[in-house]
């Protein structure tokens, strides 16, 4: 099970961390967190991170959703290999 007072409390330090945030922002930002773990997720995430090692690749605007799901490890939906929705197969050396 996740830990979401974990989330929710490094998503507020994150909050109240950022010296350039407003007051008035940071007020609404912690009120989103509380209330939404993802919320606070988003404030943990910078989408600029995600594609700033990308020659060529220039963020112009980022915007997500998320929501919480069961996790099922028997499921085939939370295989890491998996890429596009094809599975790598392993080469035949028969």
């Amino acid at each position: 099970m996740p830990d979401v007072q974990a989330l929710t409390g490094a998503a507020l330090a994150h909050i109240k961390a950022d010296e350039f945030m407003p007051d008035e922002e940071r007020g609404h930002a912690e009120s989103a967190v509380r209330e939404d773990e993802s919320e606070a997720l988003a404030y943990l995430v910078d989408p600029t991170d995600l594609v700033v090692g990308i020659p060529g690749v220039e963020l112009a605007q980022a915007s997500w959703s998320s929501e919480p799901v069961e996790y099922d490890p028997e499921s085939m939906e939370w295989d890491l290999d998996e890429e596009d929705g094809e599975f790598d197969e392993e080469p035949d050396n028969a």
